[in-house]
């Protein structure tokens, strides 16, 4: 299917062709570039209402701004749809976010026009405060520095320390804080009050338009000095503000909010910001999933929803003729409700992903024992350690590619007062179109470097079950990681009775000969599969599902190396420091001799695609696993002619 843009996107191959427009054609600009986000989008997938959000903003920014030499960063990324059509990729959209096609996000090697790569929240402030800096020391007075952040982003305490560094910076940059009051989810916490406050007070909104205004037509003179201006504004605001502001009492100078899908309103009030020096933030309220009515009524849906049918609205779903595995997500959100209805010391915890993670279930079921803290997993884990002194049994939820921004938490409030909370860690592996910022590859590596430590990984649905229901058990007193991947599991009838499960025992799925293939997680079903085709060659490997990567099920590897010297090891995760480096250790530790090959996540950046394609490029796929066993065996492999 072919998409054509619009009669003026068509012509926009940089936004210096935009900056040819006049301002009244920015209106039509903007419903090209809406439309065309539809269309690719609706076709072809990605993430969908963000980027129809700031699509005026988008506009408005390479508009006004001498981009790439004035430096835009986006924070998270995903909304940036509109800036990477408008930078030179409008004919190569269509391939976003597919195997070797766009990122789903900024990306620098990508364009000169993505100046820092993003995937994360909560790090734009940071990085425009230091590009305006640098600029500074290299002399570059004129360069402009934009930092665009949600204002679910803006409850991160990266966030926080940033803007608490921009207020005393002597550096050229403007922060826009978009104001949607979403995320994926809908924002939480005291800062979305504050925020809400500030927008529907349109008796504070109106004078702070009218203050600044009347400023500007005042002559600046002898005895009217700018700092007499700021002071008189001050003053003004102060008369009808119950607080003062929160952003200029950390000496960011703060203009609006305004209506962020007003492009003359928007073009005017940056090219006015361009020529105020030092740190300023531009507030603006959008809505996400602007232009699209489905999108603007159920934003959480719309954030990413596949493919859909853009007149109808229709969202695209694989017809299935059986039952099919839930997803590994929901196995969790369901199953931690049972435990919960059993003890009622377990709470559950997310950093801002309640749909992304099935905490949902329990939220809306437990309101009282469920609780969103919003982007903060630093917090999330710290808070969780903290109910964990107080005897509580704390499901701590969270991507594996974001549980990367806890590690200290991990190890300074959790592991070394050995406190039993209970990570569960989503989206663990590679998880797909999202990319390298997203993927899981890191948690055991890092995670089995911290002492008192359990980390495990299900096989498939029943092992998760299973591991939730131990972890939660009394006699367990340590930290206790649960690591599973995004997408579906491999058990339709998924619902069975819960099992105890020691730490450190594994489980042989399979006896065989010459040689042992060792697995964790569910890339023990990719090994399952690899099985079958082996011995339809005749081969018959071993095949043990370990569970734990710490500690490991020691009697079960001395089996193991007892009885094959050559062993093969498959995981989700890195190969540097991961579970196949655990295997060796014990190995080297016990003077055993075998020729082993580690597979899983090579020590290099994979790129985004669909998991299957990864997982062919990694070489652990099914036939991956299986080749990898031939060529271990060529000297066992008969041919018959």
């Amino acid at each position: 299917m072919t998409i054509t843009a619009g009669q003026l996107l068509s012509q926009i191959d940089n936004p210096a062709d935009l900056r040819k427009l006049s301002k009244e054609q920015l209106h039509q600009v903007c419903e090209e570039l809406r439309q065309y986000i539809i269309d690719v989008v609706s076709v072809h997938g990605g993430h969908f209402a963000a980027s129809l959000g700031v699509v005026e903003l988008s506009v408005a920014l390479h508009y006004v701004f001498n981009t790439p030499y004035d430096q835009l960063v986006w924070d998270v990324g995903h909304q940036a749809y509109g800036h990477k059509i408008l930078t030179g990729r409008r004919d190569s959209f269509p391939s976003n976010r597919k195997y070797k096609g766009l990122s789903g996000f900024p990306k620098r090697d990508e364009s000169e026009y993505d100046t820092f790569g993003v995937g994360h929240s909560s790090t734009s402030i940071s990085a425009a405060l230091g590009m305006a800096m640098a600029s500074h020391y290299k002399g570059e007075l004129d360069k402009q520095h934009i930092a665009v952040i949600g204002d679910g982003a803006m409850t991160a305490g990266m966030a926080f320390e940033a803007l608490n560094h921009a207020g005393v910076a002597n550096a050229n940059v403007l922060i826009i804080l978009n104001d949607n009051c979403m995320s994926i989810d809908p924002n939480v916490g005291a800062l979305k009050e504050y925020l809400t406050d500030i927008t529907t007070s349109p008796t504070y909104n109106k004078l702070r338009d009218d203050v600044w205004h009347m400023l500007g037509k005042l002559p600046v003179g002898k005895r009217f000095t700018r700092d007499m201006a700021s002071k008189l504004e001050a003053s003004l605001k102060g008369v009808i503000s119950k607080s003062s502001n929160l952003f200029e009492s950390l000496q960011l100078r703060y203009f609006g909010p305004i209506d962020g899908h007003n492009i003359t309103k928007l073009t005017d009030t940056l090219q006015d910001l361009k020529d105020i020096p030092g740190p300023k933030l531009l507030h603006i309220v959008t809505t996400k999933g602007k232009g699209y009515a489905l999108a603007e009524k159920d934003q959480t849906t719309w954030h990413a929803p596949g493919l859909f049918d853009k007149i109808t609205g229709e969202i695209f779903k694989k017809a299935v003729e059986k039952p099919q595995p839930p997803k590994y997500q929901d196995v969790f959100g369901h199953t931690i409700i049972e435990l919960a209805e059993q003890n009622d010391k377990i709470l559950g915890i997310t950093p801002a992903m309640p749909s992304g993670s099935s905490l949902k279930f329990m939220m809306e079921k437990m309101p009282q024992r469920a609780f969103d803290v919003g982007i903060c997993e630093q917090h999330a884990v710290t808070l969780s350690a903290g109910m964990a002194t107080q005897g509580m049994r704390v499901f701590c939820t969270i991507y594996s590619s974001f549980f990367q921004r806890a590690f200290d938490q991990a190890v300074h409030d959790v592991a070394i007062q050995k406190l039993p909370v209970i990570f569960c860690l989503d989206r663990a592996g590679l998880v797909g179109e999202d990319g390298p910022t997203h993927h899981g590859a890191y948690d055991i590596a890092y995670m089995r470097s911290i002492p008192n430590v359990i980390i495990s990984a299900p096989m498939n649905e029943e092992e998760l079950r299973n591991l939730m229901y131990s972890a939660q058990l009394p006699d367990n007193q340590s930290p206790y990681v649960i690591r599973y991947p995004r997408g579906q599991g491999v058990m339709p009838e998924w619902r069975t009775p819960f099992r105890a499960i020691k730490p450190g025992t594994g489980r042989k799925i399979r006896d065989g000969k010459e040689i042992a293939i060792l697995s964790i997680g569910h890339t023990g079903n990719f090994v399952t599969e690899a099985c079958k085709e082996l011995i339809s060659d005749g081969l018959q490997p071993a095949h043990y599902d370990m569970r734990f990567v710490k500690p490991l099920d020691e009697a079960l590897l001395h089996e193991v190396f007892q009885s094959f010297d050559k062993v093969i090891t498959v995981e989700d995760g890195t190969v540097v420091g991961g579970f196949g480096s655990a295997i060796l250790e014990f190995m080297a530790a016990h003077q055993y001799k075998a020729a082993i090959k580690i597979m899983g996540i090579p020590d290099h950046i994979i790129e985004h695609g669909k998991p299957e394609e990864l997982y062919r490029e990694c070489g652990y796929d099914a036939a991956g696993i299986a080749r990898a066993t031939r060529e271990m065996l060529k000297d066992k492999i008969t041919v018959t002619i």
